[in-house]
């Protein structure tokens, strides 16, 4: 069943890239207390995603930071050495938080989930964008179609804040 707004995040465990290395951080660590921007890609450096998702929340970044947003994170069903690297090759390095979700935990639990096998990419997020306070899901907004950005999208985002 997929997530829905006014439920909870899945309780599951990202890894982030630190300068000592990889960090396994929890649901709870990232969203508890706080106001997030949380947005989901089928793939980092995949074309929808590395040139028409992403660059929206880091061009919009200080707008939404300013709408009482603490954190704005990104999640893909990638490992932390590709999310470290599409940080830092996106520009997006210290602005946004980068979490992999390598073998689709966070995917699964908040049925988010596609299988893109047929494209090659197996097990994938759906595109998406939410606000979570506290680890409560506020607004959710699913992409119908493939290879567009438009509900989940940083400027309609910015309009639900």
């Amino acid at each position: 069943m997929t997530i829905a707004v006014g439920q909870k995040l899945p309780d599951t465990t990202f890894k982030t890239s630190t300068a000592d290395g990889p960090k396994e951080v929890s649901t709870a660590e990232i969203f508890a207390g706080r106001k997030v921007v949380l947005f989901g890609v089928p793939g980092a450096f995949t074309p929808t995603c590395n040139n028409n998702h992403l660059p929206g929340y880091i061009e919009n970044r200080d707008a939404i930071l300013s709408r009482g947003v603490d954190e704005i994170a990104v999640v893909a069903v990638n490992d932390v050495f590709v999310m470290s690297a599409w940080a830092r090759a996106s520009g997006g390095d210290g602005k946004i938080l980068f979490l992999a979700d390598g073998s689709g935990d966070f995917a699964r639990a908040a049925g988010l989930d596609i299988d893109l096998s047929r494209a090659g990419l197996g097990l994938r997020l759906k595109r998406f964008s939410a606000i979570v306070e506290d680890g409560v899901v506020t607004a959710l907004n699913i992409e119908d179609a493939p290879g567009t950005v438009a509900s989940s999208g940083a400027a309609a985002l910015i309009d639900q804040l």
